[in-house]
C-alpha cells in the first residue's frame, strides 16, 4: 500500500494536464473549475466493481432473434503470473510507457498531448493512463468521451493507486480490457483474446502474437486482425517498435518479430447467430456507444433497424447476379426518413472471412462521386442547364492545382453540353471543369455534409472518385440517402432502441436530422438522377418507379462498379469487387451487374413505389460563368461523331457507349500528387493511380 495523497495544486496541474486542453482555461480561472469537478469524482475503493450480469440479446426490426451476445469464455481473469512477460511489457510500452514510474495520471504525456492538440486545433491524443483506462473500465458503465470524464477518471486513478499496488493494477486492466469482436464474441482480457485470435492460452503466446493482442485495447474495431489483418500488423509492428526503443526487447528481436505473419487461429466454437456480419456491426456499435462494460454486463435488449425481409432480398439479389468464383459484392439499404439500415448484406462467405464488405470495405467510387460535385454546383445556384462546358480530352494547367490530364470512357466526346446532359453521359472532362470551377474543397465538404465519413483532401481528382481512400456501400447509401430525404440528413444507425436491465430505454439513432442541402437543391439533383436511372447509365437499375434515381461509378478495367440510387423511402448502395485486389476485373460496369443487384433488390422486396414530392419552394439560379465554362453556342472539334473512322463504323465498344467512366490515360498527372492507391483487404483497397476510373495517376 503507497500513500502519497497530493496537494490540490498537484492534482490541478496533473488532472488539467491529463484533459489534455483544459491547462489554459483552468489556468485563466484560477483552476476552480478542474477542481469542483475532481472534488466529485467517486473514490473508487468505496464502488462496486461491474459486474458481468446475464447475456445480452440482440432482436430484428421484426422483433426475431439474431442472437446473444456471448459473455462467459470471453470474461475469465487470470493471475499476473499466467499473463507472459512479453505481452505486459508490450502493454506497458504502448500504452503507458512512464506506468512504473507515476502515480497514476502522466503528466508529461498529458502535457505532450496538450501541446499536439492545440497545434491541430482539435483532441487528436490523449492521454490516459493504464490505470485511467482501468477506472473506466471498472467503474464507469457508460463512458462519454469529454473532458469531464477524464478529469473524473484521473482523480479517481490518483486515489486508486494509494492502496493498489502497480502489479495489481496491471493485472486488473489485462483482465478487463476489450480485444474486439469476432463472430459476435467480443474478448475482455489477455485470456479470452488468447483464446478468439489464436485458440491457445496466453503463457503459449508467441511475441508478435503477444505485441498484436497489446495494440489491440486502443482501437479493437479498427485493429481487429481477422477484420482488418493490414491495420493490425501495422500497429503490431508500432508496439514492437516501442517495446525496443525502451529496451524491454532488442532491435534484432523486434525486427525478427515484425516479419512473421499475424499467427491467427480464431476459434471456432462461437455462438451461431443470424446475419452474423450484421451482428458483429450492431455490438461493435454498441461497445462504442455504450462502452464495453455495459455490454459485457449484459442483460440488454437490442432492437436493431434490419429487416429480415430485405435481408433476403439483398441475398437473393446478390446470389441471382454473382456466380461462384467471380467478384464479391454488398448491398446496403437505408431508410432516408430516419437513417434506418434496413438491409447489410454481403455475398462473402462469414465462415471464409469476416470482413464486413458493406461497412467496412473502402473501395473507389468512381463515378457515383460525381453526384456530390452536382450537388456542390446546384448549391452555389449554378444552373445546370444553362451551364455550358466543352466534353474534351483535357490537357489543364490550373494555376492552383497544377497539370491535369482528364480522358472520358473510350475517349468518347460529346463537344458544348450543359452540366445535365454530362451527368446522364457521366462525362469525366466536364465533371473535371465543373470540379475546379465550384472548388475541390467544396466538393469534399459537400460529400462530408451529405454523410461521407472518409477523410477526403478536397483534390481536383475527388469529384471522379479519386480517393486515397475508399468508401464503402454504407457511406454511399447514407449519403444518397440525405438527397432522397429533401436534403436532410439522418447518420445511418443499425439500433433502433435498446432496453437496460433497469428497464430504461435508449434511442440512440432517433435524431432530428441535419438540413444540409434545401429541398428545392435536392430535388433538382433527383431530377437529373431520375433521368439518369431512365434515360443514362443506370437504366438498368429501374424498376418503373417514377420516384427513382441513381448514379453508376466504375473504376479502370472495371476493379469495381457501383450503383448507387434511391426513391424517398429507400436508399441502396450496390457494389462489386475484389476485397482482396486492386486489379482483378469483375467484367461489368456500373450499369451492368451493379444495377441489376438493385433492380433486383428492389423487386424482390417489393418495395412500395414512392414518388419524389415537388417541393413548394424553387431555385434561384445565378449567373455563373466559370474559368472552364463555355457558351451554348461555342464550336467543338469533339462531338457524338468524333468515334466514327472514314467509312462510317462506329469504333466504340458497347461499354463504350454506355458514357460511364474510366480516368486515364497511364501516367497521367493527377492534382494533389500522393494520392497513392491506399491498400486492399484492411479495408482502403481501390486504386487512385494509373487509368482509375474516378481517379487520375499521380504522376
Amino acid at each position: 500500500m503507497r500513500r502519497h495523497r497530493g496537494s490540490p495544486r498537484k492534482v490541478l496541474v496533473a488532472v488539467a494536464a491529463v484533459a489534455g486542453g483544459l491547462l489554459l482555461t483552468a489556468i485563466a480561472a484560477g483552476g476552480g473549475w478542474v477542481l469542483s469537478i475532481a472534488s466529485d469524482a467517486p473514490d473508487p475503493d468505496t464502488l462496486k466493481e461491474i459486474n458481468k450480469g446475464q447475456n445480452s440479446i440482440i432482436f430484428a426490426g421484426d422483433g426475431s432473434k439474431l442472437g446473444m451476445i456471448d459473455s462467459d469464455e470471453v470474461r475469465t481473469p487470470i493471475p499476473l503470473d499466467e499473463i507472459p512477460k512479453d505481452l505486459q511489457n508490450a502493454t506497458i510500452a504502448i500504452e503507458d510507457e512512464r506506468f512504473y514510474s507515476h502515480d497514476g495520471i502522466d503528466v508529461q504525456g498529458g502535457l505532450r498531448a496538450l501541446v499536439k492538440n492545440l497545434e491541430s486545433g482539435e483532441i487528436t491524443e490523449g492521454a490516459s493512463t493504464i490505470t485511467m483506462q482501468l477506472m473506466r473500465n471498472l467503474f464507469i458503465t457508460n463512458p462519454k468521451r469529454d473532458y469531464e470524464r477524464k478529469i473524473i477518471e484521473a482523480k479517481m486513478a490518483l486515489e486508486y493507486e494509494e492502496n493498489h499496488s502497480k502489479k495489481r493494477i496491471l493485472e486488473k486492466y489485462l483482465n478487463t480490457a476489450p480485444y474486439g469482436t469476432n463472430e459476435g464474441r467480443t474478448a475482455i482480457g489477455v485470456n479470452a483474446a488468447s483464446k478468439v485470435y489464436f485458440s491457445i492460452k496466453p503463457k503459449n503466446l508467441s511475441l508478435p502474437q503477444a505485441a498484436l493482442l497489446a495494440g489491440l485495447p486502443q482501437a479493437p474495431t479498427d485493429y481487429n486482425p481477422i477484420q482488418n489483418p493490414n491495420g493490425a500488423k501495422t500497429r503490431r509492428n508500432e508496439v514492437l517498435d516501442s517495446m525496443a526503443r525502451l529496451g524491454y526487447i532488442t532491435e534484432a528481436r523486434a525486427a525478427r518479430a515484425k516479419q512473421s505473419g499475424l499467427q491467427l487461429d480464431p476459434a471456432q466454437d462461437l455462438f451461431a447467430r443470424e446475419d452474423p456480419f450484421f451482428f458483429d456491426y450492431v455490438e461493435s456499435e454498441l461497445i462504442k456507444k455504450y462502452g464495453v462494460n455495459t455490454v459485457r454486463k449484459g442483460g440488454l435488449r437490442v432492437h436493431t433497424t434490419v429487416e429480415p425481409a430485405e435481408q433476403q432480398a439483398g441475398l437473393d439479389a446478390l446470389s441471382s447476379n454473382l456466380y461462384a468464383g467471380g467478384p464479391s459484392g454488398a448491398i446496403v439499404a437505408v431508410d432516408p426518413r430516419d437513417g434506418d439500415i434496413n438491409a447489410m448484406v454481403s455475398s462473402a462467405s462469414y465462415e471464409d472471412d469476416q470482413y464486413n464488405l458493406a461497412a467496412q470495405g473502402k473501395r473507389q467510387p468512381g463515378s457515383t462521386f460525381k453526384v456530390f460535385t452536382l450537388a456542390t454546383a446546384i448549391h452555389q445556384g449554378i444552373d445546370p442547364y444553362t451551364t455550358f462546358y466543352e466534353s474534351k480530352p483535357l490537357n489543364i494547367d490550373d494555376p492552383v492545382y497544377g497539370h491535369w490530364e482528364v480522358h472520358t470512357y473510350g475517349d468518347s466526346y460529346s463537344g458544348t453540353i450543359d452540366v445535365a446532359q454530362a451527368t446522364l453521359a457521366s462525362d469525366n472532362s466536364v465533371f473535371a471543369q465543373l470540379a475546379l470551377d465550384v472548388g475541390p474543397e467544396n466538393v469534399a465538404e459537400m460529400a462530408k455534409n451529405l454523410g461521407i465519413n472518409t477523410p477526403l483532401d478536397g483534390y481536383p481528382a475527388e469529384t471522379l472518385g479519386g480517393l486515397t481512400i475508399g468508401v464503402s456501400p454504407l457511406e454511399m447509401a447514407g449519403a444518397y440517402a440525405t438527397i432522397a430525404n429533401g436534403g436532410v440528413r439522418h447518420d445511418p444507425t443499425a439500433i433502433e432502441r435498446v432496453v437496460f436491465p433497469n428497464g430504461e430505454v435508449d434511442k440512440p439513432g432517433r435524431s432530428k436530422g441535419k438540413r444540409v442541402l434545401s429541398e428545392a437543391e435536392a430535388y433538382e439533383i433527383t431530377k437529373i438522377l431520375h433521368g439518369n436511372i431512365t434515360g443514362g447509365t443506370g437504366t438498368g437499375a429501374y424498376t418503373g418507379c417514377a420516384g427513382q434515381a441513381g448514379k453508376t461509378g466504375t473504376t479502370d478495367n472495371q476493379v469495381d462498379a457501383w450503383f448507387v440510387g434511391y426513391q424517398p423511402n429507400l436508399a441502396a448502395a450496390a457494389w462489386i469487387g475484389y476485397p482482396e485486389s486492386n486489379d482483378l476485373s469483375t467484367g461489368s460496369d456500373g450499369g451492368g451487374v451493379p444495377a441489376s443487384i438493385w433492380n433486383s433488390f428492389f423487386n424482390n422486396a417489393a418495395v412500395p413505389c414512392v414518388e419524389t414530392p415537388i417541393p413548394d419552394e424553387s431555385m434561384t439560379w445565378g449567373d455563373f460563368s466559370g474559368s472552364y465554362t463555355v457558351s451554348p453556342s461555342a464550336p467543338s472539334e469533339y462531338g457524338p461523331d468524333d468515334t466514327t473512322t472514314d467509312d462510317g463504323s462506329d469504333t466504340t465498344t458497347d461499354d463504350e457507349a454506355t458514357g460511364d467512366e474510366t480516368v486515364g490515360p497511364d501516367g497521367a498527372y493527377a492534382p494533389g500528387v500522393g494520392q497513392e492507391p491506399a491498400g486492399v483487404g484492411g479495408g482502403t483497397g481501390g486504386s487512385t493511380g494509373g487509368a482509375a476510373t474516378g481517379g487520375v495517376a499521380p504522376g
